[in-house]
């Protein structure tokens, strides 16, 4: 509330007795003050001591991730650089640590493997990056307690490069463990730690680096906790002048110019009683105390006192600072100066009567210049008019608040024309409710609504009518960075969902706070519509181009096959013929050549059959017996198996009829086999055994081959083209086995036994009843 100059001449008379009383009270308050200041001093010393000692047990658990880094260091998964048991490993060490926010691994390639605690939708998430040449993928699986995957998504986005962390370059220079400064995490976003260990090669180059995260947000939990007084605050400063831990967790970020975040500097932080206190430390090459400092200081008119505790240690370079007001110490004092105050007005009371009375006359004038001020503000009288007679100086005022409010007129009328005919939509949006507070016609036309119908509404009705969460983050993220620029869904009155493109800034008033969100919106559902059109397009045409290849690919195959293959069944047929003419025929040589016109046969099939699968095969798919097909798959590798010693043993039920192309199905699980016995056969395992084994899950028959022998190196990618282990292998032949399952929609993977041999299974769909 403003004070009339009539009331200030009143209490200017008063004020002489007032003053004499203040100086008798005054010397007995500051006795009393520096005591309680004293003890005020002892209680922030306390606080920093305990602030210290909770931040040592922050040692012990950080040395135990040091261990565990360079144990990780030299274990042989990192060295084998397989990122999936890699993720495993790092997967269980976390699980023993809970402690820890997170572990990874980043090799001189740019590959990452990074394993931290999550929150939703499951308690673990991996990153993984993989770089192929320029190609570069990035994936992020959430994983529950027993390694089960519960989400899994792909991010382009991300531009995390491991070789341009600090962490990585120290450890990388200097060849031996190294502890960072405390920094914001680039995947969590949270305040911590890294312990880096380098992983030297045999030729002494530094091949990756393990780390461990290790979150210090609970020194800020603790911080938070403490009772300072009323209103004290603790915070902790690292050697760089960086506050890493406050009672208010917020402000202790920075944005650096690429968008990512930094710890806020002392000078920077969004504290001012802190800034006020402990800005001097930004001017230290190193804020390092070796003894207490103590001081009082002033800031908005109240009186602080604060103390900057001696550093931690050499391991944890941290320094508390603590400041509280004086009043928190000093407040019984000031209440009974309050009494005593109110005593004194009394007193001045009456001599304040008279110099009312005598203001009143002298404050006429001047209350007829406010009058008038403020209805010419509110525009009932035309500024042009004459004032009445006054003194001088308000003459002078008057001039100067006319002319000021004639521009302001002609910026608002300016303004209202502007937003009123922008060929874009515009809208006034309050920060704190997220209600329109002005429309223009263009921001009605794209949503439906008339002005006076928006004019009721809340802006989440329209930006994020399924998750009004989506518009509170667009408010904070414009409200913390002063503008943003989005793309969202927009839901028009008749129901139908457009596109809108959002650009919005904040517009605040002479004290810095929000007074109102001002966006431009522009309907941009036809550039979306027109995309997708494009895409489908790009899909369909690399689609109809790799069908065509391969139509003409199959179609050489069969040209070029078919004639050698007719002359081969043609010469058979004729063989048997002769043969059965002849009364005492050899009956192992028509046994011979029985075999060969079959597999020849055989062959015509396999032939016909690729060519349908270059058009997916859909016509060719048939109901068949999987049993059956089995059986007959056993009979084709039965020699090749007793000629190595390795025993074939079937496990399986009564089988439904599956869907598919029967004999690109025995095609698959004769490779299985031959894999299986050449493995077995090459290794000199004692005991060489397969089982075949098969069972029915919901829609789909799933067929196993097992196998004793010793495994799959891990370093292959199994199922990629020309990835092999035989000397004159080809690379190709579990590539077009998972090809073929999945054109028949199944699926193909790997496993490893518990005696380490292989294990490879694939599904067969049910014939639908």
């Amino acid at each position: 509330m403003k004070t009339s100059l009539g009331l200030v001449l009143a209490l200017c008379l008063a004020g002489l007795q007032f003053v004499a009383i203040i100086i008798v009270m005054s010397s007995s308050y500051l006795t009393s003050e520096r005591v309680l200041l004293d003890h005020a001093r002892s209680l922030l010393r306390d606080v920093g001591s305990n602030t210290i000692a909770h931040s040592k047990g922050f040692l012990g658990p950080a040395q135990g991730a040091a261990e565990l880094a360079a144990r990780i260091a030299e274990n042989r998964i990192v060295a084998s650089e397989n990122q999936e048991l890699l993720e495993r490993l790092l997967f269980q060490q976390l699980q023993t640590a809970p402690h820890l926010a997170g572990l990874f691994y980043g090799d001189e390639d740019g590959n990452f493997v990074y394993v931290k605690h999550s929150e939703q939708p499951a308690p673990f998430r991996s990153k993984i990056i993989t770089r192929n040449g320029s190609d570069r993928r990035i994936e992020l699986i959430w994983r529950n307690q027993d390694y089960g995957v519960e989400a899994q998504i792909e991010d382009p986005t991300d531009t995390f490069d491991p070789r341009e962390r600090p962490w990585y370059r120290r450890a990388e220079a200097q060849r031996s463990m190294v502890w960072t400064d405390p920094y914001i995490f680039f995947s969590s976003q949270n305040p911590g730690i890294t312990i880096a260990v380098p992983v030297v090669s045999e030729d002494g180059g530094v091949k990756g680096v393990v780390g461990v995260d290790i979150e210090i947000s609970e020194l800020s939990e603790f911080l938070s906790e403490l009772k300072i007084g009323e209103n004290g605050t603790a915070l902790i400063v690292n050697q760089n002048g960086d506050v890493i831990a406050h009672p208010r967790p917020n402000l202790l970020k920075a944005v650096n110019s690429d968008g990512t975040f930094r710890f806020a500097g002392i000078e920077e932080i969004e504290d001012d009683i802190a800034q006020a206190a402990f800005g001097d430390l930004s001017q230290m090459e190193a804020v390092r105390f070796e003894e207490e400092r103590y001081a009082l200081f002033s800031y908005m008119g109240a009186d602080y006192v604060s103390t900057i505790m001696p550093t931690i240690s050499e391991q944890l370079p941290w320094t508390i600072a603590v400041y509280a007001p004086v009043s928190d110490f000093v407040g019984a004092i000031v209440e009974n100066r309050t009494r005593n105050l109110w005593v004194a007005a009394l007193v001045s009371a009456i001599t304040g009567i008279i110099g009312l009375m005598l203001a009143t006359f002298i404050n006429r004038p001047v209350r007829a210049f406010a009058v008038r001020a403020a209805l010419i503000s509110q525009g009932e009288i035309d500024p042009s008019e004459p004032m009445p007679k006054t003194y001088k100086e308000l003459e002078q005022a008057n001039e100067t608040l006319t002319a000021e409010i004639r521009q302001r007129k002609s910026a608002e009328y300016e303004y209202g024309q502007t937003f009123e005919l922008s060929s874009r939509g515009m809208v006034q949006i309050a920060p704190d409710t997220g209600r329109f507070i002005r429309v223009n016609p263009k921001f009605a036309s794209i949503t439906g609504f008339t002005a006076n119908e928006l004019l009721d509404m809340n802006a989440a009705d329209l930006f994020a009518p399924d998750d009004p969460e989506t518009f509170s983050d667009i408010v904070s993220e414009t409200l913390a960075n002063g503008d943003s620029s989005i793309e969202q869904t927009c839901r028009r009155k008749d129901g139908q969902m457009i596109w809108i493109r959002i650009n919005a800034i904040v517009i605040h008033d002479d004290a810095g706070q929000p007074l109102h969100i001002v966006a431009t919106v522009n309907d941009i559902t036809e550039t979306k519509d027109s995309q997708k059109q494009i895409e489908k397009l790009n899909r369909d045409l690399s689609h109809l181009a790799r069908g065509k290849l391969l139509g003409q690919m199959a179609a050489s195959l069969a040209h070029e096959l078919n004639q050698p293959l007719t002359a081969i069944t043609q010469n058979a047929d004729a063989a048997l013929m002769t043969v059965s003419e002849n009364a005492d025929h050899d009956r192992e040589l028509t046994q011979i050549l029985q075999d060969l016109d079959q597999q020849a046969h055989r062959a015509a099939d396999i032939i016909k059959a690729l060519r349908g699968f270059a058009r997916k095969g859909e016509e060719w798919k048939t109901p068949f017996d999987l049993e059956e097909l089995i059986g007959q798959t056993l009979h084709l590798v039965q020699a090749e198996a007793t000629e190595h010693g390795v025993s074939i043993r079937v496990s399986q039920p009564d089988l439904p009829q599956v869907q598919g192309i029967r004999i690109q199905m025995a095609q698959v699980i004769v490779n299985l086999l031959r894999n299986a016995i050449e493995a077995m056969a090459d290794s000199g395992t004692p005991q060489k055994d397969i089982c075949i084994s098969s069972d029915v899950l919901e829609g789909f028959v799933r067929v196993s081959v097992e196998d004793t022998g010793p495994g799959v190196d891990p370093g292959i990618d199994l199922f990629s083209q020309f990835e092999t282990t035989k000397a004159d292998g080809m690379g190709l032949g579990l590539s077009i086995c998972r090809s073929i399952v999945e054109a028949g929609g199944g699926e193909m993977w790997h496993e490893t036994t518990e005696q380490g041999g292989a294990r490879f299974c694939f599904t067969v769909p049910v014939v639908e009843q």
